[in-house]
């Protein structure tokens, strides 16, 4: 499942992250809808808001809908025909949703054939890991590379940013019975684990029923385009964009983030798995921690003495036949750590 993400990058320069090409090819970044709204988080929950992509159709009918708009709405999905007068009283849980009911369940059905997509956006999320002495938090994101910091207004050098985790969603939109402000919300679609992270925390079978699994991630403009494109990409070819990623990485971080309270930087920050401390800054962060401190402006956390320390597991040529297991074990060697034992899948 996707139960914590982070998202800290400022509003400005998240939607610098989000830059794309508009049908007709032109260089565009989302505009904000109700900007002031949205708060970075290194420790964000369900029920917590958080920034999504949609199509700018979706608010306005007249509009191409291959124009996207960004949106800050909460997580929890509140179908639009829930009748009671109080979205906290709905009976189920609505954080995620699995790709293999959605179309068989009527909290998502309905949104979904009308096109409610949207993408989810986030640093990484967090997942835990069971063991004898407790559980074992990862952070998990797209791999960093100086080539995905340069998303940022095209000759504008400052504009970069980190190339930021892009997670298939469907949102909805209620109105309270009595009337009132519109609520808008979202679910995270998840799939089965991918191989490189299935050691950290897998879909168990029960009756014949997944239970658990990692989020839907959208790998690359093209997906992001379909699936938001609801008016040009039905829902039937849309869905086969549902799928999991091998292109991921991981790093362990401290427990310090076992609490929603806990929303500093810290949260991020990769650790040694023997000592369980932070680990010391290395030269080949200066992408990551770059991008960071760039980040600050307008968000949680301003102190340069308060951010991670990175180290090489941002890396900067991932290699097709190296997994997240692979560099892992590579950086713990980095850092005279003994090698940990790949796992077999």
């Amino acid at each position: 499942m996707c139960g914590r993400t982070a998202c800290s990058l400022a509003a400005d320069n998240l939607r610098r992250a989000c830059a794309y090409r508009d049908r007709r090819g032109k260089y565009r970044q989302p505009e904000w809808v109700r900007a002031e709204r949205y708060q970075p988080s290194y420790n964000k929950g369900p029920q917590s808001s958080g920034p999504v992509l949609l199509s700018r159709r979706h608010l306005h009918k007249d509009a191409d809908s291959s124009e996207r708009v960004l949106m800050d709405m909460r997580w929890g999905l509140v179908p639009s025909w829930f009748k009671q007068d109080n979205p906290s009283k709905l009976q189920f849980n609505t954080s995620n949703c699995r790709s293999d009911t959605m179309l068989k369940k009527s909290s998502y059905k309905g949104a979904l054939l009308k096109g409610k997509r949207c993408v989810v956006l986030a640093d990484g999320f967090y997942e835990w890991q069971q063991q004898s002495g407790g559980k074992q938090p990862y952070f998990i994101y797209f791999p960093q590379t100086k080539d995905a910091m340069d998303k940022g207004t095209e000759g504008d050098e400052e504009g970069k940013v980190c190339r930021l985790l892009t997670m298939a969603g469907i949102f909805d939109c209620w109105e309270p019975p009595a009337g009132g402000e519109m609520l808008y919300t979202y679910t995270i679609i998840t799939v089965d684990a991918s191989k490189d992270v299935s050691f950290i925390h897998h879909r168990q079978v029960r009756a014949g029923k997944g239970v658990a699994g990692m989020p839907a991630i959208l790998d690359g403009d093209e997906a992001i385009r379909k699936w938001l494109d609801f008016a040009e990409v039905p829902t039937q070819e849309a869905i086969k964009l549902i799928q999991p990623t091998e292109n991921i990485v991981f790093h362990p971080v401290s427990t310090f983030v076992n609490n929603i309270r806990n929303n500093t930087p810290e949260c991020l920050a990769p650790i040694e798995l023997a000592a369980k401390k932070e680990v010391k800054a290395t030269p080949s962060n200066k992408v990551m921690l770059g991008w960071l401190k760039s980040s600050q402006e307008g968000s949680p956390q301003k102190k340069e003495d308060d951010l991670p320390k990175w180290t090489s597991q941002f890396i900067h040529s991932p290699s097709p036949k190296k997994t997240s297991a692979d560099v892992l074990q590579q950086w713990l060697g980095k850092q005279g750590q003994p090698a940990v034992k790949k796992r077999k899948a």
